[in-house]
């Protein structure tokens, strides 16, 4: 099995299929996977909103501190993961303007869906929600994850050894890493935490099977999904036949951060946030739905129509 088909397979095995596998599932309504019709111009694209939170024990009301969407694209064979940066200016219905994040403070995954739905024109109804404290335990449990680090981000952790820019990170280390603020800014922190998601995932099916166990016991705390039982089976299938053929996958960040498509600064009584060019979700669009690459997409040679969200 190729590394990539490791990653792949371990991703939903970690954020999907292990917690629902054990017990709980039957909680969730089991529906058939959609995968499209002539009619609906998205057919072949399941879309998955991965939500890491900042949620505290005992707190019914929290933002969403890390969110990605993770496309499985049976069309052109792809695989594709997108942060979308929490602290981007939208439109939330019912609650009004403010930072992306903010939208699953005041009404958890539903409000989420329909801001992304309204500001970026992409339909997703189905999520995974990991409680990225209570990955401490599972990333100990796993004896780390391993890590490519610049020396700012070494020093940053306070590591020692300082010779080499690859490191194994223990739990707490690993959180303190997807933290980093001082010495960038929120873009290369959802980098970050791409690069520990995947990770953990790499990580996990590099480990004997005698010890998914432990690993099960302790992640299934702090993983929630409004998936079905099929829907996940189908799913799994699906990744499967698309990194059998030996695809990579494919990142991206949004909004596009180029001092051009979008402007970062303290805006109205929203603090620091992200303004994006408007015009510019044709290029998200078209990166989910029809696999073209954000610095392949056309809309990016022509600066006449950009639009800020002001």
């Amino acid at each position: 099995m190729t590394k990539t088909k490791k990653i792949v397979i371990s991703l939903l095995l970690v954020l999907i299929i292990l917690p629902l596998s054990v017990g709980g599932y039957l909680y969730f309504k089991i529906t058939k996977i959609n995968t499209g019709t002539e009619e609906n111009p998205e057919a072949g694209i399941t879309n998955i909103l991965l939500l890491g939170t900042d949620g505290r024990e005992n707190e019914s009301a929290y933002r969403s501190d890390c969110m990605m969407i993770l496309t499985l694209d049976n069309t052109h064979q792809s695989i594709k993961v997108t942060s979308l940066a929490r602290d981007t200016y939208v439109d939330i219905p019912g609650q009004g303007k403010g930072k992306l994040n903010a939208s699953y403070f005041w009404g958890k995954d539903q409000l989420l869906f329909k801001t992304i739905k309204n500001e970026f024109g992409i339909d997703i109804d189905k999520f995974v929600q990991v409680d990225f404290d209570g990955l401490v335990d599972v990333i100990n449990t796993i004896g780390g994850v391993d890590v490519e680090m610049t020396q700012k981000e070494i020093e940053a952790l306070q590591i020692s050894d300082t010779t080499s820019t690859v490191h194994t990170l223990t739990g707490e280390q690993a959180i303190s890493y997807c933290r980093i603020r001082d010495i960038d800014n929120a873009i290369y922190r959802d980098g970050r935490q791409r690069k520990v998601i995947l990770g953990v995932a790499s990580k996990f099916m590099s480990m004997p099977k005698a010890e998914y166990p432990d690993m099960i016991k302790t992640l299934l705390p702090c993983v929630s999904t409004n998936m079905g039982f099929v829907q996940i089976l189908n799913l799994a299938y699906n990744a499967y036949d698309i990194v059998s053929k030996g695809v990579e996958i494919k990142q991206a960040q949004f909004p596009i951060i180029d001092e051009i498509h979008s402007k970062g600064g303290t805006y109205k009584d929203a603090g620091w946030v992200w303004l994006y060019d408007k015009n510019s979700t044709v290029v998200l669009k078209q990166f989910i739905f029809d696999d073209i690459a954000f610095e392949d997409n056309v809309y990016l040679n022509d600066n006449s129509k950009i639009e800020l969200n002001y």
